[in-house]
């Protein structure tokens, strides 16, 4: 799957005590529009599944290059994930990052097992769109895409290429 291009979000939560606890995915989708649902999965062996399971809200922030360490870290188990990340609690006490793509404050709507993971899906309570171009995972690295003001079907000069953000992601 390393070369199906997908943006990456951060999913946050937190559990019946207050605590906080999020992971990065990538596997992220609309899924209807009519309510409007969204899903993402999470990794059964994850340390934050169980706070998952329970949860009846969890907040998606899709990302922006500069956030590349940030979704490293909360791909990382055991990390000291929300330490200095900028997070703020939301209305309801979760995690919320400003300053990102797009974020979505979901209320669960379904939890489906999906055999090793766990898919998601919330009803998009409220939506955040920020003013950066999110970025892309694709072969293991994160890629920033080119902003154009051009209109569909305008013949480009000078096309610029993508911005590769190297990264060793060899356990993605």
């Amino acid at each position: 799957m390393a070369s199906f291009p997908s943006g990456a979000t951060i999913v946050t939560t937190n559990d019946s005590d207050g605590r906080w606890w999020g992971f990065t995915a990538s596997s992220f989708c609309s899924v209807s529009m009519d309510p409007p649902l969204v899903l993402t999965c999470l990794a059964s062996t994850a340390e934050c599944f169980p706070a998952f399971t329970e949860a009846h809200r969890w907040n998606i922030h899709v990302l922006q290059h500069r956030h590349a360490d940030l979704a490293m870290r909360f791909a990382t188990r055991g990390a000291a994930k929300f330490d200095g990340a900028g997070f703020q609690p939301d209305t309801d006490g979760l995690p919320f990052l400003k300053d990102v793509s797009i974020s979505l404050r979901c209320t669960a709507y379904s939890k489906v097992d999906g055999g090793d993971h766990l898919v998601l899906i919330g009803r998009v309570d409220e939506v955040g769109l920020g003013e950066e171009m999110p970025f892309v995972y694709f072969r293991r690295k994160f890629h920033s895409l080119p902003v154009t003001e051009e209109k569909p079907g305008a013949l480009r000069t000078g096309a610029s290429l993508p911005v590769v953000i190297e990264l060793d992601l060899g356990w993605m």
